[in-house]
């Protein structure tokens, strides 16, 4: 799965416990007509892909979907999810009317020998 919009918030890499387990949050802004701001962890030697975002960029992160259950002291089960990054990619601004690359126009050229007598096949 992927998400896709603008980086809101780069956290800062927080680590827990002996073992020393990494986390470090992402907060990427969709654009569409409702934006959602979605928190996307990034977990061990994956918080090192932050390194080279800024906020206000935009990004495409690929995820998956966690989910855990926990039992309450009082008996009751208890359901957490979490989205958990491991991909993160730039992608060109659309508004900045950025042109992927490719050759340029004037590499081809216009076809000359066009006959309307001929038919096609294309069943369309």
């Amino acid at each position: 799965m992927e998400v896709q919009g603008k980086v809101k918030m780069i956290g800062e890499t927080q680590t827990f416990g002996s073992n020393g387990f990494r986390k470090r949050e992402l907060v990427v802004t969709t654009e569409e007509q409702y934006p959602q701001h979605i928190l996307v962890e990034f977990v061990q030697d994956k918080t090192d892909l932050l390194n080279s975002y800024t906020v206000g960029q935009n990004v495409k992160v690929s995820i998956n979907l966690r989910g855990r259950d926990w039992v309450n002291p009082q008996g009751e089960t208890k359901y957490f999810n979490s989205i958990q990054g491991w991909r993160i990619e730039a992608v060109q601004d659309a508004a900045s009317g950025a042109v992927p690359p490719g050759p340029p126009a004037d590499a081809f050229e216009p076809a000359s020998s066009l006959n309307e007598d001929d038919h096609d096949d294309l069943p369309f």
